[in-house]
């Protein structure tokens, strides 16, 4: 009897947090289609007259074929670099238990008390100076760099899950450092692979203040972040907006749902070879 309220409860929970989840979503949705009157009318209700022009709109004035396809790049671009470094280094650092180890290991850790702010005029005057201001290929460069800190560590953590007899029989075959890394570390840890490929390309995509400062404004180069606030306007029209902010999150979310998946696949398998 108790596990079975224990198990009413657990799912009562669960669709609470999902609708609080889903809510948000609902609402931004729904007033994409609606015009101003209706949004604070009838904020949750559905439109009375579905605007779909909206969408057309936001794509217009913000140009955001050509921002979304910077964003893609620039993330696609960065998210492989950052893969590119962290996975290697995590590999040497989950390898060796040694006070160098353990002071690299304490060096990227540092990263996290670098508060964004105080890095931005650093930054800045870096762009300058390598010739890079205002242009796409910095971006790419910088958030790898940012991103080292946490891909590192936590592929470090899911690298020394790896069992050592495994690593031993694989070195006694004649496997070197690459062959360990690709065929014996990569495949056990990838579900820390998927899981810092999600969270830096929600990072990556949603990045604001350095793609604003150091990339800038021009149409040719901005981020869809960027190209969003140019929608708002001295009357602005919300659904217009709201419209935009969707076609801004559609292509992340997409990419969330579909590496979400993957991870729960190879986890999954990792369980039951376990």
């Amino acid at each position: 009897m108790r596990e079975r309220k224990g198990g009413l409860l657990a799912t009562v929970l669960s669709w609470s947090y999902a609708l609080v989840l889903a809510a948000p979503l609902y609402y931004l949705v729904v007033s994409a289609l609606k015009s101003n009157i209706e949004i604070f009318t009838r904020p949750f209700a559905l439109p009375a007259q579905w605007l779909w022009e909206n969408f057309g709109t936001a794509w217009r004035t913000a140009d955001l074929g050509r921002a979304l396809l910077n964003s893609v790049l620039i993330s696609g671009v960065a998210i492989v670099l950052t893969l590119c470094l962290a996975v290697p280094a995590a590999y040497a650092l989950a390898r060796t238990n040694n006070r160098l180890a353990r002071m690299i290991t304490g060096t990227f850790s540092a990263g996290f008390l670098i508060p964004p702010f105080a890095a931005l005029i650093p930054t800045v005057v870096l762009a300058i100076e390598l010739g890079l201001f205002g242009t796409r290929e910095f971006q790419m460069l910088f958030l790898p760099a940012s991103a080292l800190p946490l891909s590192v560590l936590l592929l470090t953590q899911f690298m020394r899950t790896v069992p050592p007899a495994l690593v031993e029989s694989a070195a006694l075959d004649g496997a070197g450092h690459w062959r360990l890394l690709t065929r014996v570390f990569v495949p056990i840890a990838r579900p820390g692979v998927v899981s810092v490929t999600i969270l830096q390309l929600l990072t990556f995509w949603n990045e604001y203040l350095f793609s604003l400062t150091i990339t800038g404004t021009a149409p040719d180069v901005r981020t869809v972040q960027v190209a969003l606030p140019t929608i708002v306007a001295d009357a602005t029209n919300l659904g217009v907006l709201a419209a935009g902010t969707v076609l801004a999150v559609l292509p992340v979310y997409v990419a969330y749902s579909i590496m979400n998946r993957r991870m729960q696949e190879a986890l999954t398998a990792g369980a039951v070879k376990g």
